[in-house]
């Protein structure tokens, strides 16, 4: 059951209802298949225990080789399985550092506080795990309909973008740092495979989405050095110092050369 209040759960779940409409179009489809493609180089060698997914999309999970999988939804409603998270994605029932891996397909976009979510991700996350953003690419071929004077007020055009330069910040903030950037859905036609990927050899950042992988950021130690001791710098020569007491022993039996000094 959700604990958001009754007004953010229903406009939530109004802003969930059309992204699945979106992600069941043609256009959406083949965006999704794109996304899939770049995606699966990234996450496919990663191993792990737990894994947690943000999508309103099909699943992107079972391209990562996890044990266990959840997917997030935001009423019971479009819970798909009994595994589902049913909850507020500013504060998720979960442990601190139990997951391996936790994906955000373009839900930055959809939530009221992105942030929130971004910083629960990174509480839930192992030191060693991954953290993966899929979202909107402000300069990419999109970007005419998304910031033109004619611009168009359907989903997902009608969303507020971040760009990766703002999400390296936020990240930063979490203290998350970004490992790789991808670029990719240069083209939403079914049959524009080849330039899509000879665009993707290059990264070029004009695709319609990019795709972040971050971690944690891993603090450089700093070796600490022994204080200065003279003692341990100097060391006595037990050779030396039975030579020099012997030799004390020898000035003191032996006769003094000075008559003054002898004793009477």
């Amino acid at each position: 059951m959700s604990n958001l209040p009754s007004a953010q759960t229903l406009q939530l779940a109004e802003r969930y209802e059309r992204a699945q409409n979106f992600w069941g179009k043609r256009p959406g489809r083949a965006l999704w298949r794109f996304e899939r493609a770049c995606l699966g180089p990234v996450i496919e060698p990663l191993i792990g225990m737990h894994a947690l997914e943000f999508s309103a999309a099909e699943p992107l999970l079972p391209l990562a080789q996890m044990r266990h999988s959840m997917r997030w939804a935001a009423v019971r409603g479009h819970a798909e399985s009994s595994s589902t998270l049913v909850c507020d994605p500013s504060s998720l029932p979960l442990e601190d550092e139990c997951l391996d891996l936790v994906i955000i397909h373009h839900l930055l976009e959809v939530v009221p506080e992105p942030h929130h979510l971004l910083r629960e991700a990174a509480r839930v996350m192992l030191d060693h795990g991954k953290l993966v953003i899929i979202g909107w690419q402000p300069l990419g071929v999109g970007a005419l309909r998304y910031m033109g004077p004619k611009r168009n007020k359907s989903f997902p055009f009608d969303q507020k973008w971040r760009s990766v330069h703002r999400l390296k910040d936020w990240l930063a903030f979490v203290d998350f740092e970004i490992e790789r950037v991808d670029y990719c859905a240069f083209s939403l036609s079914p049959h524009g495979g080849g330039w899509e990927s000879l665009l993707r050899r290059y990264n070029l950042p004009f695709g319609h989405s990019f795709v972040i992988l971050a971690r944690r950021k891993r603090l450089r130690m700093i070796p600490l050095k022994p204080r200065f001791v003279p003692r341990l710098m100097i060391r006595p020569n037990p050779i030396g110092l039975n030579a020099c007491r012997q030799r004390r022993e020898n000035v003191r039996h032996q006769p003094s050369e000075h008559p003054s000094l002898v004793e009477e």
